[in-house]
């Protein structure tokens, strides 16, 4: 076994592989750029060495800085994780050639199945059915377009090299080709040194399902059955399980086999992914071998008990595996949710910054974080804007959903701007608990964007109950408090206003025992049972029978309270101050409607118009690059540009002022 392990990667896998090492008494080595000098993966592991800028081609996907940090620090193994080096056969063999073990696959596993035009082809002569595409080399976007046309639209261009949704463009059209193709190229050089795009038919109404595989050094391979990978953004999976809701046994057993026979194939050894796209009627098709850990692991684990990353370390270290096909079952069910530092009211753009307040939500039974950030820490510009990855599991699919639901509720995440209103609204929504999805899932049901769910009169209630009661228990505090002009025995019952958006809700709050109030509106009466107090920033309750969670915090004139679905800005007054309320001056908005300006912080790529230009709606404007990946800023109306006011190659803050119009 080894005596210590180099960590190759950072962030909250680099976090994940160093519990299981230290778990198994293995001495760690963490690397790290400039960004990331006070990341939690830094503090993590045994020792930490500097390898460089903080641009991966620099620091991270520098095969010798890695290598001469093993050297330095007798590392003999080195685990990659997933990104970066991962799947990069010439640094497999620079480790080899250096006598140090890669916790991974062989070489030659890896320039055949982590190339994805090579897999193809060799799937193809291995008799696995594929989707119709072209395998070779695409030399620019007039070829790009000629393929698509032969093949047919709707194609898909995807990076030779890509993985996590970069690199790949759907187009519908020559004009979508072209720019697809640019587009896939540009990101594709940025994040794996490799531009290759290969094409392939796009299978409209998919199902993108997986098979984690492991294969040891003395020709033993298991498959650990499926995960359904279907809710994808933009081709990235947002919402993973275990098992699939979609297959029955005698499709997991084939999908299972043939990916075993697959690996056996091109001797791999170590865990290894097979993905499928599979059709309304359960054909599968082959898409490609990831020749490293996915993203999604945890909830092959969950299901199964098996430690993924111990299992992979094992087999480097030239042990059989433990475990026979027969061991393996399906143990309950698990969900996992991607916690990314994106806006999901603005289109999901990037949000990056100071973490200022990081709560995980790990009182709820049979829940796990796997992350890489902490309070106090940055979400950089340069990496991928994932924070964590929020697993459930539970006995049955609809009772690990209700246990995402309550965790997703309880993460306190403030300093950027997260997705989880919009993990929340997926969990909620009726056809992903019934199961009826495909990968066009999220286009379906939201083609304009993603927008908070209205609160229902009873939600409504239970937001108002919940100001009114830590408003009295405040103010239950400060009477309390030795020395005050206030009445040294707090009232236990009191009038108050809730001011909701203008409108009033008066309630009378009265403490009934330590732990329960009852509450009298206009229209009913009811009872709260809560032990919240005031230094706690989750509120949760029985409100009418009802478990309610919901996140707390003081505003400048009174309360926000919101869970993963809505936010309510509240005021509690007591009556003869809400009758001045309607006295109270309206902030105007600043008009912004003749700027183009940055919505996240990144790089200004391109300004793709010039002073004195007309543009229409829906024009391209810029490109501004941010956690490797390219955006277009479009214009939103029409106008003329009056002038050019940030220069490509300049780093921009959000909301940096690119352009000004002159609106027509």
């Amino acid at each position: 076994m080894f005596s210590k392990i180099l960590i190759a990667n950072r962030g909250e896998i680099a976090c994940r592989a160093m519990r299981t090492a230290k778990k198994l008494g293995i001495a760690t080595v963490a690397v790290y750029s400039d960004a990331d000098l006070n990341a939690l993966h830094t503090s993590t592991a045994d020792e930490a060495v500097h390898i460089g800028p903080a641009a991966s081609a620099e620091s991270y996907l520098s095969i010798d800085k890695i290598i001469q940090v093993c050297k330095d620090t007798n590392a003999d193994a080195v685990y990659p994780g997933y990104g970066f080096l991962s799947e990069n056969s010439a640094f497999a063999k620079a480790l080899d050639d250096n006598n140090i073990t890669f916790i991974g696959p062989g070489q030659h596993a890896i320039e055949c199945m982590g190339d994805k035009i090579t897999s193809k082809k060799l799937a193809i002569e291995a008799g696995v059915n594929t989707v119709p595409g072209h395998t070779d080399i695409i030399t620019d976007a007039d070829h790009a377009i000629k393929i698509s046309t032969s093949i047919g639209y709707p194609v898909m261009l995807k990076a030779s090299a890509g993985g996590g949704g970069k690199g790949m463009r759907v187009a519908y059209s020559d004009d979508e080709c072209r720019e697809g193709f640019e587009r896939a190229t540009n990101e594709a050089k940025s994040s794996f040194g490799d531009d290759r795009i290969f094409i392939e038919k796009f299978i409209e109404k998919p199902r993108h399902i997986e098979i984690q595989v492991l294969a040891d050094k003395h020709g033993n391979t298991i498959y650990l059955n499926e995960r359904e990978c279907s809710i994808q953004r933009r081709h990235q999976k947002v919402i993973e399980e275990a098992p699939s809701p979609f297959l029955d046994e005698a499709t997991r057993k084939s999908m299972g086999e043939q990916s075993c026979a697959l690996a056996n194939a091109v001797d791999y050894h170590s865990a290894g992914t097979v993905e499928f796209i599979v059709d309304a009627d359960r054909n599968f098709y082959f898409l490609e071998m990831n020749t490293r850990l996915q993203v999604e692991h945890p909830v092959t684990e969950m299901i199964t008990g098996l430690d993924l990353v111990e299992e992979m370390i094992h087999i480097a270290a030239g042990e059989k595996l433990k475990h026979q096909q027969s061991d393996i079952g399906i143990k309950g069910w698990s969900m996992e949710a991607r916690v990314y530092a994106e806006n999901p009211f603005r289109e999901f753009l990037p949000s990056t910054g100071r973490v200022t307040r990081y709560v995980e939500p790990l009182n709820q039974p049979n829940v796990r974080v796997d992350s890489g950030v902490y309070e106090g820490g940055e979400v950089s510009i340069y990496y991928d804007p994932m924070i964590s990855k929020l697993i459930t599991w539970a006995e049955d699919r609809n009772t690990a959903i209700d246990r995402m639901h309550a965790a997703l509720n309880q993460y306190q995440i403030d300093g950027v701007t997260t997705n989880i209103p919009f993990l929340s609204a997926l969990f909620s929504n009726s056809d992903f608990r019934a199961g009826d999805f495909s990968t066009n899932f999220i286009e379906q049901h939201y083609p304009k964007g993603f927008s908070r769910t209205k609160a229902t009169d009873k939600e409504k209630l239970h937001q108002h109950a919940a100001a009114a009661v830590t408003r009295f228990l405040l103010r239950k505090r400060s009477a309390s408090i030795s020395g005050t002009i206030r009445p040294t025995t707090p009232a236990t019952s009191l009038p108050l206003v809730v001011i909701d958006n203008g409108q009033q809700i008066p309630f009378t709050v009265t403490q009934l025992t330590a732990t329960t109030y009852e509450l009298e509106s206009e229209s009913k009466t009811f009872t709260v049972e809560t032990d919240w107090k005031p230094s706690n920033a989750v509120f949760e309750a029985i409100i009418e029978n009802e478990q309610v969670i919901l996140q707390w915090k003081r505003t400048f004139v009174g309360y926000e309270l919101s869970n993963a679905n809505q936010v309510a800005e509240l005021q509690v007054m007591s009556p003869r101050a809400a009758s001045k309320f309607h006295l109270m001056p309206i902030r105007k908005e600043l008009d912004t409607s003749s700027l183009l300006l940055s919505p996240m912080p990144g790089l200004l790529i391109d300004v793709m118009v010039k002073e004195g230009d007309s543009v229409t709606a829906g024009d391209s404007l810029a490109i501004v690059e941010a956690m490797k990946m390219e955006n277009v800023l479009k214009a939103e109306r029409n106008g003329t540009v009056a002038k050019i006011v940030a220069t490509p190659g300049s780093t921009l803050d959000v909301d940096q002022k690119i352009l000004e119009f002159e609106v027509s």
